[in-house]
């Protein structure tokens, strides 16, 4: 994943809930612009760590069945505080609704003990092939690959957390 806005999760539930951490980095190149004098994470990418944890739940849920998961609805976003360098993004995704297009979650960005950005997200579910055309059948099969190996990345990263020294 090009541009992937968590670093580690800390709990997955399947059906239930996922929880998933962004340190943000002062060397990250955005920060230059998104503001020179005062850096802080734009909330668009707040956002994309909102639908990134919420795509490993789903893709956990249902075992990888959709190897296209877009970001079709944001409801009552609310940016509600600044990520600056140094500090960690908690993300927290609760389950709501699905159906065979679709899943709805609640979503919650966490700085310490504050709200950083809440919403309630719809995710669509979707597959390249339809069954017909062998080379979308092989598209699909290869992004369900790149994102068991994704995912397993950022399950590792929490037991490499865990097993180091203090």
């Amino acid at each position: 994943m090009r541009y992937r806005q968590l670093d580690q999760i800390i709990e997955l539930i399947p059906g239930k809930r996922i929880v998933a951490t962004r340190q943000l980095h002062k060397d990250e190149d955005y920060l230059r612009d998104h503001f020179p004098l005062f850096p802080v994470m734009p909330g668009v990418m707040m956002l994309e760590a909102l639908f990134q944890a919420s795509m490993w739940l789903i893709h956990a849920t249902d075992n990888f069945e959709h190897s296209m998961l877009t970001l079709d609805e944001v409801r009552n976003v609310k940016f509600a505080d600044f990520m600056q360098p140094g500090q960690v993004l908690t993300v927290t995704v609760e389950w709501d609704k699905s159906d065979e297009h679709s899943v709805k979650v609640k979503a919650t960005g966490m700085r310490d003990d504050v709200v950083a950005v809440n919403g309630r997200l719809v995710i669509g579910k979707k597959n390249l092939g339809d069954g017909t055309d062998p080379q979308m059948l092989a598209a699909d099969e290869f992004a369900r690959s790149t994102m068991r190996q994704e995912i397993q990345k950022l399950l590792d990263a929490r037991s490499k957390l865990n097993t180091q020294p203090s």
